[in-house]
This record gives structure tokens, C-alpha cells and sequence, in this order.
């Protein structure tokens, strides 16, 4: 691949270094000098999600092993993350990880599923996430603690193969997961049936214990690819109140049945066009046609957020308390929804520096906040800036542009962070997440997911090994030294 253009976030030895690269840029991105610790400090105060009171500002964002079992319970490894994540002292903890509602919508044959026969054991996997935490704080009763729910749609992978159920067709990633015909397109009547398996999930989440539910709708997934399903029937069209009738109508019928679960929506604000790597190795657009996605412009290349304004007032009115916001999705650009240095290796060099990325998720949190007031937004995209999480986090806190701060691969290298930067502590700069994306490449490749270079737990693993081979061989196959696959 071609030498990296860009400058290191750990490079930038200071605040104003990082503002006169930001504003090289062109990007305006709000941080501040000092940060506050103690009771009074922006990050540690309380707000309310419907009647509960969540104790400090930060979130831990959904992160997924690959390393359930096959029956869709959690194991060891699951149990660890979710226990570190406890101990985060983040008072939001969003889902988790994504929690598949039937088989055939699981995303690995890993990936964990709730059902009657797995309901006890999340349950006992939310107990233990909780004794963490309580362990960690000193206290519960201000702790909000979800279960994500998903449907995997197009990256469908229950058995390992792809297994693609979609809610469109589509030029680019149809060959990607075999699609070669419309038997893959979701019915309506099939999604029927879906609405109502959410629905009976939300049951059972409710029966273990979790505060509340995320109808899972970005990254790339059904929920997030039905907002664009531009054919005509019950669940598409040209009109967005067809093309969000499924979310509706989950939230409503969720509400209807369990009227004290709170309800949230992962949201993908904003998408953009397929990306590829060029030649050169850096991301380019997969097609040059016109390729309009939700949160897009007509063209597909400009996030467009009327769309998404009004699809949030929907959700709201259905009975959505919190919206977390991301962008576009992991298999098709990443460099909107995940901002790295490093890309996996089946991904692509940055088109932009990733603070681009990252700022463009923050703006996007802010607009949502600025036009819907009254809704509890989370925010995502902060671990790319390592060293200056905090000075971000604050400021856009402290100015009423998000709710709470999330964090998602820095929760898998640094998951005390939020601690310390309450209690007033230098960062742990060993254990900053420097988006080496090793997380991410190990399960691309059928490994389980964790932070190999940072985590001494996952240092120690054997699949480490092949982790380094699999990377070796990307890298000689980049610089073409022959075929290291042998095909």
C-alpha cells in the first residue's frame, strides 16, 4: 500500500498542535484546555434517559468478539469483555455487543442470539457486567445497561458462508455475499415476521433484567439498509414513512407489550458510496454511479441530513428515548464509520485524514441534538483522537452538542479511561488504542476479536500468532511479492 499522508494522532504533541492540524483541515472541532474532575466536572454529571437517572457522560459503544457459542450464548472471553466494560465506570453501557434475534440473522456462528433457551444466560452475563461495575463506582441504581438487537440482513453469516437476506438489491455489494438474484430481497410478509421475532427479543431482554433495548438500524445492517429501500411495498418506496415503517413499528409494538423498557436506536446518520482500494491502495468510490443511500445527497457522496431529521421525529413519537449516532458501515466505509490509521486487512488507506471522519460524526451528533432537544443523543468516533479524547468529549458536553460520549475500540484497550479522566488521573498512554484495527482483521479472517497489540489477555492467545502471519501476508502481497494466498 502507499505511504500513509497523513500525520498520527500520537504525533501531535499538544492541544494547539492538534488544532493547527485540524485547522489545516478546514475543520472546526470544539476542545478544551483543562479538564474537570470531581462532582462538578462536565463528563460527571447526571441526566435523565425517561425516568432513570444516568450518573456521568460516558458510553460504551456495542463491541463484538466473534466469540459466543454456537448456540448464541456468551462464553468466558464474553463475559470478560463485558465484565471490563463494567468496570469502564461508563454509566451508559449501549447493548454491549450486537445480539442477533433469530439464527439466521446472526452475522458469525459466534455471534451471541437471544432466545428461550438463552435468555438466562444474558441474564447472568448483564448480573456479572453489573457486580463489575459496582465493584468499579461504589454504585448501580445509576447505571443504564441495554441489549443491542440486530438482524445481520446482507452480512448474514450464521453457518460461516454467506447466507444474504437483504432489503434491496445492489450493484456493489451484491457480489460480495452472492446475491445473484431477487430470492435474497426480504418480502413483506417475511419482514412481518421479523417485526414480531424484535418484538418477542425485547420480551426477553426485559425478562433478563436489561434497561432498555437498541433497535439496531446502521452499519450496513437490515435495520439500517431498509432506509433505503426505494421499491415499492409496506416497508419501501419513495416515501421515508414506508422506508421506516419497520422501525416504527417495532418501537411501537415494543412499547405496546413492555411499556417500561426504554427504548433506543442505533442510528447511521449519514452514509456515502461503496469504497474500494484503488490502485494506490487508498479507498476510492467502488462505482462511479449515481448511488443515492439514505443520510446522502442524490449522488451518494455528501452526507444530506434532512432524511434523518425527520426519520428521528418518527422514532421519537413511536417511543425512542435515546438515539446513538454513527455513520455508514464497517464493510463498506469504514473511513466514515470507524476513522483509522490503520486499516483492516480487507480494508483500504484513508481517502482523508481520518479526523475528517471523525469530526464529521461529532457534527452529525450535534445537528441531531441541536434539532431534537429533548432526545438523549450519544455520540461516537472519539477514539481515534487518543490523548485528547477527554479535551473533545468535555467540550462537546459542555456545549449541549451530545449527551454522552461513546467509546468503542478504546473500551477494549483502555476500558478504565472513563474512570480516570474523572477522577483527574493522567492518561494511561500504554493502553490508548492507536486504531491498529487488529480487533477488527482478527474476526475478518474467522478469529475471535480483542485488542492484540495492547491487551497483555490477548497477547497471550494463540490466535496472536496467526494474527501476525495473516498481517505479514497482507503486507508482502500490498508490495507484490507474489501471491501469498496461492490461488
Amino acid at each position: 500500500m502507499t505511504a500513509r499522508r497523513y500525520p498520527q494522532i500520537r504525533t501531535l504533541a499538544t492541544l494547539d498542535d492538534l488544532r493547527s492540524r485540524l485547522g489545516e483541515l478546514h475543520l472546526d472541532l470544539a476542545l478544551d484546555d483543562d479538564l474537570a474532575s470531581g462532582p462538578d466536572a462536565p463528563l460527571a454529571q447526571p441526566f435523565t434517559v425517561g425516568d432513570r437517572t444516568v450518573g456521568n457522560r460516558w458510553t460504551v459503544l456495542p463491541m463484538e468478539g466473534w466469540d459466543g457459542t454456537r448456540s448464541g450464548a456468551p462464553t468466558e472471553l464474553v463475559e470478560r469483555r463485558w465484565r471490563r466494560f463494567g468496570e469502564s465506570g461508563a454509566k451508559l453501557i449501549w447493548g454491549g455487543e450486537a445480539v442477533a434475534v433469530r439464527a439466521d440473522g446472526r452475522a458469525n456462528p459466534n455471534q451471541l442470539r437471544i432466545g428461550e433457551d438463552t435468555v438466562d444466560a444474558l441474564a447472568d452475563l448483564r448480573l456479572v457486567t453489573v457486580a463489575a461495575h459496582e465493584q468499579a463506582t461504589g454504585r448501580v441504581d445509576d447505571l443504564l445497561l441495554g441489549l443491542q438487537l440486530t438482524h445481520s440482513g446482507r452480512w448474514a453469516r450464521p453457518d460461516g458462508a454467506p447466507a444474504a437476506r437483504v432489503a434491496r438489491r445492489d450493484p456493489v455489494l451484491d457480489p460480495r455475499v452472492g446475491v445473484a438474484d431477487d430470492q435474497a430481497v426480504l418480502r413483506d410478509d417475511e419482514l412481518d415476521e421479523l417485526v414480531e421475532d424484535v418484538v418477542a427479543a425485547a420480551v426477553l431482554a426485559h425478562q433478563a433484567g436489561f434497561a432498555f433495548v437498541d433497535v439496531k438500524a446502521c452499519h450496513g445492517y437490515l435495520g439500517h439498509e431498509l432506509l433505503s429501500r426505494t421499491e415499492p411495498g409496506r416497508y419501501g418506496g419513495a416515501d421515508l414513512a414506508a422506508r421506516a415503517r419497520f422501525h416504527v413499528t417495532v418501537l411501537e409494538r415494543i412499547r405496546a407489550r413492555v411499556p417500561d423498557l426504554l427504548l433506543g436506536v442505533r442510528l447511521s446518520a449519514f452514509d456515502l458510496v461503496p469504497h474500494a482500494a484503488g490502485p494506490d491502495g487508498v479507498g476510492v468510490p467502488a462505482s462511479t454511479e449515481p448511488a443515492w443511500r439514505f443520510g446522502t445527497d442524490a449522488s451518494g457522496t455528501r452526507p444530506d441530513l434532512v432524511e434523518t431529521h425527520a426519520l428521528v421525529e418518527q422514532l421519537v413519537a413511536a417511543g425512542a428515548a435515546m438515539v446513538c449516532v454513527t455513520g455508514g458501515s464497517p464493510y463498506y466505509n469504514p473511513h466514515i464509520q470507524r476513522p483509522a490509521f490503520f486499516p483492516p486487512s480487507d480494508g483500504y488507506e484513508p481517502p482523508e485524514d481520518p479526523l475528517c471522519g471523525v469530526v464529521g460524526l461529532i457534527d452529525a451528533a450535534a445537528a441531531i441534538k441541536a434539532r431534537h432537544p429533548d432526545l438523549v443523543v450519544v455520540g461516537s468516533g472519539y477514539s481515534y483522537l487518543q490523548e485528547w479524547v477527554g479535551a473533545a468529549a468535555q467540550a462537546q458536553v459542555r456545549l449541549g452538542h451530545v449527551d454522552s460520549v461513546g467509546l468503542g475500540r478504546m473500551a477494549l484497550s483502555y476500558p478504565e479511561l472513563p474512570l480516570d479522566v474523572l477522577a483527574g488521573r493522567p492518561l494511561q498512554r500504554r493502553k490508548l488504542c492507536r486504531t491498529f484495527s487488529d480487533c477488527t482483521t482478527a474476526p475478518r479472517h474467522g478469529l475471535v476479536s480483542g485488542c492484540y497489540p495492547l491487551d497483555a489477555f490477548y497477547k497471550d492467545r494463540e490466535e496472536r500468532v496467526t494474527l501476525a502471519a495473516i498481517k505479514r501476508e497482507r503486507r508482502a502481497a500490498s508490495r507484490g511479492e507474489g501471491d501469498p494466498a496461492g490461488d
